[in-house]
C-alpha cells in the first residue's frame, strides 16, 4: 500500500479511530491487526514471509533464552555451541530465505554468462523484507548476548516485528527501544497527533512536490543514455541527489509522523546529511539505523575476531605497531561498506558503489594520522569557516561521483557518463535549451528551486541548534496557522494542477 493514496489516509484514519476508542488493554493488539491488515493488502504471499521471519526469530529468541540462563550455571563449552548453533540456524535460515528471494536470480545471471545453467526464480521481493529481517535478526543476536530477555507472548513479538509505519523503508528499530513503546496503552494526546501530522504534511511537501519533478529529469537522461553530454549528465545526477534526498528524508519524516500519532517515537534515521564533512560523517547521518545495525552486528563482530586479531598481530611484527592498530578497523571498515552496497540490491553497480565507499572509507582509516600532521603543519582546524566549507564540497563530491554509480542502468553506463561529465562536457547543449526538453517547465523548475532552498535553511537553522518545531510554537497563532495553510495549498496545487511530476514509489522501498 502506497503512502500516497487516498486509500492509505483513509486506513489510517480508521487504524487512528479503532486504536484511541478501544479499550487501552486491547490497543496493542489493535495496533497488531491493524499492521498485519496494511502487509496483506500489499499482498498475501508477502505476509508468508514476514510470518516466517517472525516465527524463526521468535522460536531462536525462546531457545537461545534457555540456554542463557543454563550458561549461568553450567559454564562449559557445550552450552556455549549450542547457544551458536541456534543462532547460526536462524541467520541461515533468514538470510538464506533474503537471498533467494533478493539475489538468486542475479546469481543465475551471472553463472549463465560462465556457461552454467541455473533455474531462475519467479519470487518476487515482498515490501520491506530486508528492513524488517534485519530488525528482527538484531532481536535475536541481542538474545544471544544476554542484551534482554526474550519476549514470551508471541503476539507481541509479532507486532514488533510487523509494527506498520516502519514496513515501507524503515527505520530499522531495536526490540529494547520499540517493543516497551508498542505495549503501552498511549491515551489520546492532541500534541502527538498535530506534530504527527505536521510530519507527514513536511514528508508529502519533499516527496511530491520535490522528489517527484526531480524524478522527470532523472528518467529523461538515465532512460536515453548516450544521447547527451557531459553537462547534461551531470545535471541529471545533481538532479537525482535532490530526488533521493527528497524522497528517503520525506518518506522517513511520513514514517515517523504516522507512528507519533499513535504515541510512538521511532528511531531518528536521518539527520541533514548535506552538511556531512566527510564521508563517515554523511553515511552516520544517512539511514542512521541501518549504519548503527552494522556497527553492532557486523563492524564490531569482524574487529574484534580471532583472524583479525591475527593479522593484527602480524602486521604489528612486520610493519610497526600503529599500522597493527588500524588494519582491523579498516579491513572490517572496507567488508561492511561492501555488504551495504550488495544491501541496495542485486546487481554489479551496486557491489561496486559499495567497494567504491569502502576504498574511500578504508583509505580515511589508514591515512587517519597523516592526514592529522598535515591539518597541524597547515595550521587548519574544523571550526576555520573556510576549511570547514572544504570538508563540506569535497564530501558532496564523493557522493555526487557514488550517484552515478547507483542510477545508471548498468555499470558500464555509469562509468560512461562519468567519462562524458569529466572529458566531454558539452555546454553548448545547456545554453542550447535541452534543460527545457527534458519534461519540466520553467514552473516546475522554478518549484523544486524553492523547495531545495526552503530545506536547506531550515535544516542549516537545525544544524546550528534551533529546534524549528519549538520556535514555531513561540510564534502567533496567525503565523502558526499560516505554515499549515500554506503547504496544504501547496498539495493541493500539486494534486489539482500539476501534470509534470511523475508517479513514483519510494526508492528505499525497493532495497
Amino acid at each position: 500500500m502506497s503512502f500516497f493514496s487516498w486509500f492509505f489516509l483513509l486506513f489510517l484514519a480508521g487504524a487512528l479511530l479503532l486504536y484511541y476508542v478501544m479499550p487501552k488493554k486491547l490497543r496493542w493488539l489493535i495496533l497488531l491487526a491493524v499492521s498485519l491488515c496494511f502487509y496483506y493488502l500489499g499482498g498475501w504471499r508477502g505476509l508468508l514471509y514476514l510470518l516466517f521471519t517472525a516465527a524463526t526469530t521468535y522460536g531462536a529468541g525462546l531457545l537461545l533464552d534457555r540456554l542463557n540462563a543454563r550458561a549461568k550455571a553450567d559454564k562449559t563449552r557445550k552450552v556455549k555451541g549450542k547457544k551458536q548453533l541456534v543462532l547460526t540456524l536462524c541467520l541461515l535460515l533468514n538470510f538464506g530465505l533474503l537471498y533467494v528471494v533478493k539475489y538468486w536470480n542475479f546469481t543465475a545471471s551471472a553463472f549463465g554468462r560462465l556457461g552454467v545453467e541455473l533455474p531462475v526464480s519467479s519470487l518476487l521481493m515482498p515490501l520491506g523484507l530486508s528492513f524488517y529481517m534485519f530488525q528482527s535478526v538484531g532481536y535475536t543476536v541481542d538474545c544471544f548476548r544476554g542484551k534482554y530477555p526474550a519476549q514470551r507472548n508471541p503476539l507481541k513479538y509479532l507486532l514488533f516485528v510487523s509494527f506498520f509505519p516502519q514496513m515501507v523503508q524503515g527505520p530499522i528499530s531495536r526490540y529494547d527501544q520499540l517493543a516497551p513503546q508498542l505495549m503501552e496503552p498511549h491515551s489520546w494526546n492532541a500534541d502527538n497527533v498535530k506534530y504527527g501530522l505536521q510530519l507527514v504534511l513536511c514528508g508529502y511537501l519533499k516527496k511530491l512536490l520535490i522528489a517527484d519533478r526531480a524524478a522527470v529529469v532523472v528518467q529523461a537522461v538515465f532512460g536515453r543514455s548516450g544521447s547527451y553530454g557531459g553537462a547534461v549528465y551531470a545535471f541529471s545526477v545533481l538532479f537525482y541527489c535532490i530526488q533521493l534526498y527528497c524522497d528517503f528524508s520525506g518518506g522517513i519524516d511520513i514514517t515517523r509522523g504516522v507512528a507519533q500519532m499513535f504515541g510512538i517515537d521511532l528511531a531518528e534515521n536521518f539527520r541533514r546529511p548535506i552538511f556531512a564533512t566527510s564521508l563517515a560523517d554523511y553515511w552516520r547521518r544517512w539511514h542512521i539505523t541501518l549504519g548503527t545495525w552494522m556497527r553492532d552486528y557486523v563492524f564490531y563482530p569482524l574487529a574484534f575476531s580471532k583472524p583479525l586479531a591475527a593479522l593484527s598481530r602480524w602486521t604489528r611484527k612486520r610493519f610497526g605497531g600503529k599500522l597493527g592498530k588500524v588494519i582491523p578497523t579498516a579491513c572490517a571498515t572496507f567488508v561492511v561498506y561492501l555488504i551495504i552496497g550488495i544491501w541496495h540490491g542485486a546487481n554489479f553497480r551496486y557491489i561496486f558503489f559499495g567497494l567504491y565507499n569502502g576504498a574511500i572509507m578504508t583509505t580515511s582509516v589508514l591515512m587517519a594520522a597523516r592526514f592529522s600532521k598535515w591539518k597541524k603543519k597547515l595550521k587548519l582546524n574544523d571550526k576555520q569557516p573556510l576549511f570547514h566549507g572544504f570538508q563540506l564540497v569535497r564530501t558532496m563530491l564523493l557522493v555526487f561521483v557514488g550517484r552515478y554509480i547507483t542510477r545508471a542502468a548498468r555499470l558500464k553506463y555509469a562509468l560512461y557518463m562519468l567519462k562524458k561529465t569529466v572529458l566531454h562536457p558539452c555546454l553548448y547543449q545547456i545554453k542550447g535549451g535541452v534543460l527545457g526538453k527534458l519534461g519540466l517547465t520553467g514552473l516546475d523548475y522554478g518549484i523544486v528551486a524553492l523547495g531545495v532552498a526552503i530545506l536547506l535553511f531550515l535544516e542549516w537553522r537545525q544544524e546550528r541548534g534551533v529546534e524549528i518545531r519549538k520556535s514555531l510554537e513561540q510564534k502567533n497563532a496567525f503565523i502558526q496557522w499560516l505554515f499549515i495553510f500554506l503547504p496544504l495549498a501547496a498539495l493541493l496545487y500539486h494534486f489539482a494542477f500539476s501534470g509534470s511530476a511523475v508517479d513514483v514509489n519510494l526508492i528505499y522501498q525497493q532495497f
